[in-house]
């Protein structure tokens, strides 16, 4: 499990690192907020998503509870 939870780590670094050239851009704009903008707001909602799913993966953690 633990490859899995590290390839999962890698993609918040690419949406946010490799696919910002990508999304450099104003126009449109998504929910009153320039693109670009509104991709780095959603990269960082995402992230935290996908760092709980790698925390409740981790066998080490069994047990613990968020507080």
């Amino acid at each position: 499990m633990r490859k899995y939870s590290q390839l999962l780590l890698i993609i918040p670094f690419i949406g946010m690192g490799a696919l910002l050239p990508v999304a450099n851009r104003i126009e449109p704009y998504v929910l009153g907020l320039p693109f670009l903008l509104f991709w780095i707001t959603i990269w960082m909602i995402l992230s935290s998503g996908i760092l709980l799913i790698v925390y409740k993966l981790d066998p080490s953690n069994e047990g613990s509870e968020l507080e």
